[in-house]
């Protein structure tokens, strides 16, 4: 567990809100599903169609798909609560390279957005990743999506690459694909 405190480093607000960040359980998927749904259809909106939102949201966040990430592929799914309220979430992974860890998903409640708190669930996962034994943490951010991608770069990630992924019924995820080495930081 981790109680963010205001002693993390977090730039983007003054005023840091007692989080508590949890390892989740198989159990917790539902939830998390549920709040995926939440959050997807609040901020992603004027980025991809409500089509492709509905569409991924099928997807990524099936049931079955979040289960077989946390029971055979080796993601982690860590739960963010501020006063035991669940707000926010992180799922971290495996990559082909021994030594870098993928941030595969980052959210927190539309309305918690600007207190810190999505700040505060990144360093966790960099804590989390280099207690892997990860040199790297790498994420994929969508092109059109420059609020996330400005909270990732004040938190010391940059863009390394692009890449445009054809993810079936008519939909590509377009994003960059940023970085951030953990051994310089």
């Amino acid at each position: 567990m981790y109680i963010g405190d205001g002693n993390d480093g977090v730039k983007e607000s003054p005023n840091i809100i007692p989080a508590a960040i949890l390892l989740s359980s198989q159990s917790d998927l539902p939830a998390i599903a549920e709040l995926a749904g939440v959050i997807w259809r609040a901020c992603y909106p004027g980025i991809i169609s409500s089509e492709q939102i509905e569409f991924m949201l099928a997807r990524m966040y099936a049931l079955d798909t979040l289960c077989a990430e946390v029971c055979s592929q080796g993601v982690r799914f860590y739960r963010l609560l501020v006063e035991d309220r669940f707000v926010g979430f992180a799922s971290l992974g495996p990559t082909a390279a021994a030594d870098v860890l993928k941030l595969h998903k980052l959210y927190v409640r539309p309305e918690l957005h600007g207190c810190g708190l999505g700040s505060l669930l990144l360093k966790h996962c960099e804590q989390e990743a280099r207690r892997s034994g990860a040199r790297r943490l790498i994420l994929a951010v969508n092109k059109r999506n420059t609020r996330a991608q400005a909270a990732y770069q004040r938190n010391g990630f940059a863009v390394v690459d692009s890449i445009v992924t054809d993810i079936g019924g008519g939909f590509v995820m377009d994003d960059f694909v940023m970085a951030k080495d953990l051994l310089s930081s």
